[in-house]
């Protein structure tokens, strides 16, 4: 009797997966386009994030805010383990929009890490710390009366790239993928299968086969 394989854990992905090889699994699906091209780079740690969006949607604004930090400390109060807080924010670089304390927050929240379509801040304590960050990049100037979170739990857009609450985020130091729930088991399934894929053609390589002759072979570049 032939069983099902078993799924690939989160935990599994962040041992063996990379930005780039899952773009790979979205094309072969049709779909090119699910990483944000915008300069989002990780500021506080190296290595791979992976898990699932917890989505925040912000503003700019330019009068004094009637509910400061309202619904950023709900979004991250009421962050899940393996959450990936998306701050959609349209590269607003008019304040740091997350730090220290948010990281915090988070974090006991069960929440692995952060993508800020914008700038963030306290980025020596946050790394101090080894709370993964994503970012434009960095400013010093506190988001109230500067930014607010205007809804959570929503999808969102980071250039033009659909991000709902739920789908699987992988990040790394070559940039963001999101891949939708439709697709992500056959995604998965084929990130997997080119991890292990390219495994072998390095080691062909490695032992004296041709780039060609190993394209050729294995039919993995």
């Amino acid at each position: 009797m032939s069983t099902s394989p078993k799924p690939i854990s989160l935990a599994q992905m962040r041992e063996r997966f990379y930005s780039a090889v899952v773009c790979d699994a979205l094309d072969a699906v049709g779909l090119p386009r699910q990483s944000p091209r915008v300069p989002l780079r990780p500021l506080t740690t190296g290595g791979v994030l992976v898990g699932r969006a917890k989505t925040t949607l912000w503003a700019d604004m330019a009068h004094p805010d009637p509910r400061p930090y309202e619904l950023e400390l709900a979004a991250v109060d009421s962050c899940q383990p393996d959450d990936v807080l998306i701050a959609a924010a349209g590269g607003s670089m008019r304040s740091g929009l997350w730090g220290e304390l948010l990281s915090t927050a988070a974090r006991r929240s069960g929440c692995v890490g952060a993508i800020v379509d914008g700038a963030v801040r306290d980025v020596a304590k946050m790394t101090k710390m080894g709370f993964p960050i994503w970012a434009r990049g960095t400013c010093l100037y506190d988001s109230k009366d500067r930014n607010r979170v205007i809804d959570i739990d929503v999808p969102v857009e980071i250039d033009g790239v659909r991000i709902v609450p739920g789908e699987l985020v992988v990040a790394d130091i070559d940039g963001v993928v999101i891949v939708p729930q439709q697709v992500e088991a056959d995604v998965v399934r084929r990130a997997w299968e080119k991890v292990n894929a390219e495994n072998t053609v390095r080691d062909a390589i490695a032992g004296g086969m041709s780039a060609t002759a190993a394209f050729n072979k294995y039919g993995v570049l």
